[in-house]
C-alpha cells in the first residue's frame, strides 16, 4: 500500500510517504520554499499545501500521483463544530474548516493525476498519536499535547498491537499548547514559532508566580486539565519584540514552565494507571518539543521509557496520518531515524562545487579533516547524507564547534544571529554518555535535557546551560557511523568525546537543505570549513581569510 501523508491545516506543512508499511521519505515544505515554518497558522493560509515536499516524496520513490492508494490528510473537518460556544475566539475558523473540506480537490489540482476520492481525513490528534505510537513500535501509552486540533488540544491513549484506544481527550478552549503560545506572544516573541526561546529563558528565572498559575492551570484527575484565562499584564508588563528582557519576564517564563511540567506529570501518572501500566510512553504534539518537560516526565513519571517523535510538531502529523492509514492494511515498521529528507550523491555535490568555482579538496577522511578544524577552535558547516525531518539538526545539517571554549556559545549565537541567552547543544559518543551526563539514554533526537556531571562542567562549558543542563544527542556508531567517527577523531585530538551541534542555518531561516544553500551560508558566515559530503572547502583557501 502506497500512502502519501499531508499536513497543511495549521502550520509546518509537510509530506511523508509510506510504502508497504515502511517510511520512505518525509520532508517539511519550509526546506523547499525557504519560508520558516512554511506559513503562518492563520485560517487564510489553510489552503496552502506542501506541494514541493509532496512532489519530492513521490519523485524520491519513483511514483506518480496516480500510483497512490491513499492520501492521508491530518485533519478531519467532519469533527469540527462552532468553536464560539467552546470559548475559542477565532472568528475565521469556519474558513479553515471549509478549506479542509475542499482539500481533496486542492490536492488533485496540486498533484495532477490524483483521484480526489483517494484522500482520507485523519483526525489531527490521531495523526499525532500515530507519529509517536506507531513509530515507536505500536505498543505502549501515547500522550499528545498541542495548541489545538479539530475540537481538542490533547489525546491520551494506548496502542496495543498497532491499534489505538483513546482514553481521554481535553476539549477546547483548555489548551496547554495555547497557554505557552500566549506566553510566547506576551514576552515579545513570535507565537507558533519561538516557544523554544521561552523554554530557554525560563532557566534564568525563578517561578515566583507559581501560586497564581496553580489557580489557573491544573489537572482535573480524569485525564484532562483546565487552563483558565490569564491576565498576563497583571503579572508582568508585556514586552515589545525589541524591548528589554527583564528578570520579571524570566520569572514569568520559569513559572509557566514549572506549572506545565507539573501538569504533564499528573497527566502521565493518570495515563499509566488508565492504560494498565505499560512500560513505554510515547509523546507527540508541539508541547512534546519541550525537552525540559520531557526530561522531567521521564525522570519522575511512572514509565520505564519515554520516546518522543523527533518531528513532534504539526509536521509530524504528515507521517502519522500516512502510518495510520497504512496500518489498516497491515503492520507498519518503526521509525529507524529522522534522516528522511533529500540527499545528493558525491558526483552531484562535486558538480555544485565546480559550478560555484570554490576551491575544494577530497581528503582521505572528511571526519578527520573536520576534527582538525574543530580542535583548533574553528566552526564547521557539516552537510552529510539525507536531511533531517523535524526541527532538530542531528548531524546531517549541522554547525559544529569546540565545546571546551567558554566563549563559543556567544560566538555561535553571533554567527547565527540569535539571542545570547539561548544555549547550544552537545552531541556525544554513546559509549561515553554516562561518564559525562545523567538522564534519558539513549537520546538520539535531542528531545530531553540532561544534567552535566560536576567534574565535566568546566571541561565543556560551551554546552552547559545556566541551570547546569545540556540537551544531548547520543551518537551510536551503528546508526551514524560518520558522525561517530568524527567524535572519535575529535576526542583523540582533545580528550573530549563531545562536540557542539547546532542547526545549519541563521536566525529566522529554515535549516539548510541543498548544497547551494550550504555554500551560501558558508560564504556569508564566519565558518572555517564546509564539509560537503566527502569534500572540504576551507575558508582561507576560498576567500583568503580565516578567523
Amino acid at each position: 500500500m502506497k500512502v502519501l501523508g499531508i499536513n497543511a491545516i495549521f502550520h509546518d506543512p509537510a509530506a511523508a510517504l509510506v510504502v508497504d508499511g515502511r517510511t520512505v521519505a518525509a520532508a517539511e515544505e519550509e526546506r523547499f520554499s525557504r519560508r520558516k515554518h512554511g506559513k503562518r497558522p492563520v485560517p487564510f493560509s489553510a489552503w496552502e499545501l506542501p506541494e514541493l515536499a509532496a512532489a519530492w516524496c513521490l519523485a524520491a520513490a519513483g511514483l506518480r500521483p496516480e500510483d497512490l492508494d491513499a492520501v492521508a490528510y491530518s485533519f478531519d473537518p467532519a469533527l469540527c463544530v462552532d468553536l464560539g460556544p467552546l470559548g475559542v475566539d477565532d472568528l475565521s475558523d469556519a474558513l479553515r474548516v471549509d478549506y479542509a473540506r475542499r482539500a481533496p480537490q486542492f490536492l488533485a489540482a496540486a498533484l495532477p493525476g490524483l483521484d480526489p476520492r483517494q484522500v482520507r481525513f485523519v483526525p489531527h490528534h490521531v495523526a499525532h498519536a500515530a507519529s509517536a505510537g506507531l513509530c515507536a513500535g505500536g505498543d505502549g501509552a501515547v500522550l499528545v499535547l498541542d495548541g489545538r486540533g479539530e475540537t481538542a488540544s490533547h489525546l491520551a491513549g494506548v496502542y496495543r498491537g498497532g491499534e489505538l484506544t483513546t482514553l481521554a481527550a481535553q476539549r477546547l478552549p483548555h489548551s496547554l499548547g495555547l497557554l505557552y503560545e500566549d506566553l510566547t506572544r506576551h514576552l515579545g516573541f513570535l507565537h507558533s514559532s519561538d516557544e523554544y526561546k521561552v523554554m530557554a529563558l525560563a532557566s534564568y528565572g525563578r517561578p515566583r508566580f507559581l501560586p497564581e498559575l496553580c489557580e489557573f492551570v491544573h489537572a482535573t484527575g480524569d485525564g484532562g486539565f483546565r487552563v483558565e484565562p490569564i491576565d498576563w499584564a497583571a503579572l508582568v508588563k508585556r514586552r515589545a519584540a525589541d524591548g528589554e528582557m527583564t528578570d520579571d519576564h524570566a520569572d514569568l517564563a520559569a513559572s509557566v514552565q514549572t506549572r506545565l511540567e507539573a501538569v504533564l506529570l499528573e497527566l502521565a501518572h493518570w495515563l499509566f494507571d488508565a492504560s494498565g501500566g505499560p512500560a513505554v510512553l510515547t509523546m507527540a504534539g508541539g508541547v512534546a518539543l519541550n525537552c525540559v518537560a520531557n526530561a522531567r516526565v521521564a525522570a519522575e513519571g511512572p514509565f520505564s521509557r519515554v520516546w518522543v517523535q523527533p518531528a513532534a510538531g504539526d509536521a509530524g502529523t504528515a507521517l502519522g496520518a500516512a502510518l495510520h492509514v497504512a496500518s489498516t492494511a497491515g503492520v507498519v515498521e518503526p521509525m529507524r531515524g529522522a534522516d528522511l529528507g533529500r540527499v545528493w550523491s558525491d558526483d552531484e555535490l562535486e558538480a555544485e562545487l565546480r559550478r560555484a568555482a570554490l576551491p575544494y579538496t577530497r581528503p582521505p577522511d572528511i571526519a578527520a579533516e573536520a576534527a582538525d578544524v574543530l580542535a583548533r577552535g574553528g566552526i564547521v558547516a557539516w552537510y552529510q547524507g539525507r536531511s533531517e525531518y523535524g526541527p532538530r539538526a542531528l548531524g546531517h545539517r549541522s554547525l559544529l564547534a569546540h565545546p571546551g571554549e567558554r566563549e563559543m556559545t556567544a560566538r555561535l549565537n553571533d554567527v547565527k544571529g540569535r539571542e545570547q541567552f539561548r544555549p547550544i547543544a552537545p552531541m556525544v559518543r554513546a559509549e561515553r554518555f554516562a561518564d559525562i551526563f545523567d538522564g534519558v539514554y539513549p537520546s538520539p533526537y535531542m528531545l530531553f535535557v540532561h544534567h552535566v556531571r560536576p567534574e565535566w562542567t568546566a571541561r565543556i562549558p560551551a554546552v552547559v546551560h545556566v541551570d547546569g543542563t545540556a540537551r544531548v544527542q547520543t551518537v551510536h556508531p551503528e546508526d551514524e557511523p560518520l558522525v561517530a567517527r568524527l567524535l572519535a577523531e575529535f576526542e583523540a585530538r582533545t580528550g573530549l568525546p563531545v562536540v557542539v551541534n547546532t542547526s545549519l542555518n541563521t536566525a529566522g531561516r529554515p535549516m539548510v537543505d541543498t548544497p547551494r544553500e550550504a555554500m551560501e551560508l558558508f560564504g556569508s558566515a564566519p565558518v572555517e570549513l564546509l564539509a560537503l559530503g566527502p569534500f572540504a572547502v576551507h575558508r582561507a583557501a576560498a576567500f583568503g581569510v580565516s578567523r
